[in-house]
């Protein structure tokens, strides 16, 4: 539960103690040079972000949000921490519209603060490839449709939407059981694209369970078992073969987009997998506390900056 008590979410000067400790746990360095030891705060005010240093190598000055999401916002630092907090406790999310009314911002800033949020949780490159399952592992995979009905689409939008089944967004999963999600949006799932997917994502020596559709069906030459869940013979548990993990987590993603968000476009879905993978991934069963989960957020904004027309840019079609 959010303590909204805590002086990180009021006072600046706490905020931002609490953001350089988890920036700069071994102390401050200049993000333009890389300089340790020349870096010194400086006595001028800096009423959104706390405080700003300097750096005597380069002779310029920066702030604690320089080379983040945050970078040049003039949103104050305690309602950036009380909004990442927010989503990341929030199971199902938490709309643009909710984080408006409880920050005081406008809705056009706090869905920027949003999106800024949601790229602060996406997994950095080099993990993403970090095979999961392994000897002993099991992995299941699967796809799910995003997006309304066709018959509840404007007469003269019909029949305009390509991918997924009737024209919805295919949403493809890869969950280890009792481990992490892996999501992308693609334009379609076939053995070919599916194929190379798997093969990155998980371990050859990985036990892989998966329904009954025709792209699976030659699975078992990349992996050292894979057992189908005949779904169209109302066939669900066999044994320790069963798709519910991924299930379970297509209805969480489901409920959040349909009851929270109501629309995500075809634009931005690659961002909202983000988010719900990265709070699978953080959950309570993990051993990960909200306010853990909060933490990461923060040390996620390092490194990645996203600009206004970044946020509006389309972009590769794997979620991460």
């Amino acid at each position: 539960m959010t303590d909204l008590t805590n002086p990180i979410f009021n006072d600046a000067e706490a905020a931002a103690k609490h953001f350089e400790a988890i920036r700069w746990p071994d102390g401050p360095y200049c993000p333009l040079c890389g300089s340790f030891d020349r870096v010194k705060p400086t006595t001028t005010p800096n009423k959104a972000h706390g405080s700003w240093h300097h750096c005597g190598a380069c002779r310029r000055r920066f702030s604690s949000t320089m080379g983040t999401v945050c970078e040049r916002s003039h949103i104050p630092l305690t309602k950036w921490l009380l909004a990442m907090h927010l989503m990341a406790a929030s199971k199902k999310g938490m709309s643009a519209h909710q984080l408006h009314r409880m920050l005081g911002v406008t809705y056009k800033s706090a869905w920027f603060m949003a999106m800024r949020i949601r790229e602060a949780m996406r997994v950095l490159d080099p993990d993403v490839f970090t095979p999961m399952g392994g000897e002993g592992k099991t992995a299941e995979a699967d796809e799910t449709y995003i997006g309304g009905k066709e018959r509840n689409r404007h007469r003269k939008d019909r029949g305009k939407h390509v991918g997924g089944a009737y024209g919805k967004e295919t949403v493809f999963s890869i969950v280890e059981r009792e481990g992490k999600v892996r999501s992308m949006h693609l334009t379609s799932v076939t053995a070919a694209t599916l194929r190379p997917i798997l093969k990155a994502h998980l371990d050859e020596k990985t036990f892989l369970v998966t329904d009954d559709a025709g792209q699976y069906r030659h699975m078992h030459r990349e992996f050292a078992r894979h057992e189908i869940i005949n779904h169209s013979a109302e066939e669900y548990v066999r044994g320790e073969a069963h798709t519910n993990t991924v299930e379970g987590y297509f209805s969480v993603l489901k409920r959040g987009i349909t009851g929270t968000y109501h629309h995500v476009s075809q634009q931005h879905l690659k961002r909202y997998l983000c988010e719900f993978d990265f709070r699978y991934n953080e959950r309570v069963a993990l051993g990960v506390a909200d306010t853990e989960r909060a933490t990461k957020v923060v040390a996620g904004v390092i490194g990645k900056r996203v600009t206004y027309q970044g946020t509006n840019r389309s972009g590769a079609p794997a979620g991460y």
